[in-house]
């Protein structure tokens, strides 16, 4: 059945490819993000682009609202804006820190509250988060990326039982290591903050080892997250969490299993 869709961040990875996907099953899929001249691609296959920064309190309005004058509402949501910041938590800004929080959880939780009545109107709806195999475990200097995932895992599970009255659906997805710009964007904003700090040595190692897991095909393409929030959105009864892409189960698993000074000495060995 088609559904009316909004993405987040769909300007690049797996936004876009999960644009492109279900525009292709026939959805009518709205794509947001900043770029806007990023997506005419996606315009091109029938996609609805608009312009949206997630922290502009009137951009999320202007979204929400052109989608509820065409259709009345939003069936699906799915939350994939976001980025991270790397850098030692000593090293980083509050400010950096708070903006973090504001894009990763902040942003989308507002554009939450906005598409909640019209689901609970229809009595059906899937939230869709896009968290990260770092929602479930931890690397040095990703404190702050960490704790926005961590967090979004927990307000997910709170929100579950909150709309489950209503036969609304919240989703968590963890991608694991993906080919999408998110190593790009957090290498050199890391070796900036501690460059002359106590942690260069840690940041450039960290920056060697990230490198390392993205290269020579240690990365999964995005299409394989778009194919698991097309196999959500599918479902008449998704799983609470969708584990996919290099690395994810493993780690997790890994993590849950030894405890936290086996993972860290594991973890640590990384980046000497």
């Amino acid at each position: 059945m088609e559904k009316v869709i909004l993405i987040t961040g769909a300007s690049s990875g797996i936004g876009k490819a999960s644009a492109k996907q279900l525009i292709q099953e026939g959805h009518t899929v709205y794509v947001a993000a900043r770029r806007v001249e990023k997506m005419q691609d996606l315009k091109e296959m029938g996609g609805h682009p608009l312009k949206m920064d997630i922290t502009v309190e009137e951009d999320i309005q202007n979204v929400v609202n052109t989608i509820e004058k065409k259709h009345g509402g939003v069936d699906i949501l799915v939350n994939n804006a976001g980025y991270a910041i790397y850098g030692a938590m000593e090293d980083t800004s509050l400010e950096d820190a708070r903006r973090q929080f504001e894009v990763n959880l902040f942003g989308l939780a507002r554009l939450t509250q906005l598409v909640l009545p019209y689901m609970r109107e229809q009595r059906s709806g899937k939230i869709i988060n896009m968290s990260s195999m770092g929602g479930k475990i931890y690397t040095p200097l990703g404190a702050w990326y960490h704790a926005t995932k961590h967090a979004l895992e927990g307000w997910s599970d709170s929100l579950r039982l909150e709309l489950n009255p209503f036969n609304i659906d919240v989703v968590i997805i963890q991608p694991g290591v993906i080919e999408t710009e998110f190593g790009e964007v957090m290498l050199e904003p890391m070796l900036e903050r501690s460059r002359d700090s106590a942690y260069s040595l840690m940041a450039r190692a960290m920056a060697k080892a990230t490198r390392e897991s993205y290269e020579n095909g240690g990365a999964s393409s995005p299409e394989v997250i778009a194919s698991v929030i097309s196999k959500a959105i599918r479902s008449n009864s998704p799983k609470t969490r969708y584990a996919a892409g290099k690395f994810a189960k493993p780690m997790m698993f890994i993590r849950k299993l030894l405890g936290d000074r086996i993972f860290d000495r594991m973890v640590m060995m990384q980046v000497k």
